[in-house]
């Protein structure tokens, strides 16, 4: 950091198991790439190459060998992998995996109806090569799905091999745990956090007031994803406290007042 402030909220450092900032990369160029980890590399924890762009990007072992060089992990986005599903490739995924040096793979089923059963078989299958996270909710904003089934599918997934699991939102931030005007389900959230512990979880939230919302449920180190690259510099200040949404709520005003009053006392 470039100065002191006290009474700042403590954030785990990296490589961190809580409080990870995943963003999205959504097609750019090496040369954005360099430039963002110039400014955000430290509060960057995984990087997600969005959907599919993997496969139409011109620059992929370029710019994996500069996030790679930074030390953060990247991965496909859950949509390639039910790309290769549905067209019955999933070795042919694997291959891939292999090929590009992959760490992290993402198993989801937002796009395609997946008997949830198949779906555990593919993350324990692919925890054998690398590190799953799968992702749960569907990208269709007419399918809710209640509260007691979230729970169900985390729980199934994370018994399976998944590392973390992911709320899913999409880029936008209007479906699964939102509503379409980009509102939290707040009480499906609280619910699933009575069964699934917080570090487990990366929540899906590309809005400034979703990120607000879960920093102020549970703390500084919660899990954030989706996060756009020139948001992730804003978003670190949210975690701290340093933007104006959050400004006052990790400070101990009481305690602040006593220092300044005894501070006063003795000048």
């Amino acid at each position: 950091m470039n100065y002191i402030l006290n009474n700042l909220p403590e954030r785990e450092q990296k490589p961190r198991e809580a409080g990870y900032t995943m963003a999205m990369d959504k097609g750019l160029s090496v040369r954005e790439v360099e430039d963002f980890l110039e400014v955000a590399g430290n509060y960057v924890d995984i990087v997600k190459l969005g959907w599919a762009t993997s496969y139409v990007v011109p620059n992929l072992e370029k710019k994996l060998d500069v996030y790679r060089a930074a030390g953060i992990p990247v991965y496909f986005g859950g949509t390639l992998f039910e790309a290769f599903i549905i067209r019955n490739q999933l070795e042919d995924y694997r291959r891939i995996l292999d090929k590009y040096k992959m760490g992290y793979a993402e198993v989801s089923d937002g796009s395609i109806e997946l008997d949830h059963g198949l779906k555990c078989e593919y993350i324990q299958t692919l925890s054998e090569q690398v590190t799953v996270l799968s992702e749960v909710g569907s990208k269709d904003d007419t399918k809710i799905i209640p509260p007691y089934k979230w729970i169900k599918l985390m729980q199934d997934e994370l018994a399976a091999g998944s590392w973390k699991v992911i709320g899913e939102a999409r880029e936008a931030g209007n479906v699964g745990l939102f509503r379409s005007t980009g509102e939290v389900r707040s009480g499906l959230v609280e619910e699933i956090l009575t069964k699934i512990p917080f570090e487990k979880i990366i929540w899906e939230a590309p809005q400034k007031s979703q990120q607000v919302f879960f920093i102020k449920l549970l703390g500084a180190n919660v899990n954030l994803g989706n996060i756009a690259p020139s948001e992730v510099v804003p978003l670190e200040t949210i975690r701290l406290g340093l933007r104006g949404d959050t400004f006052s709520h990790f400070l101990d005003m009481e305690a602040l007042k006593k220092e300044a009053d005894l501070t006063q006392k003795l000048t």
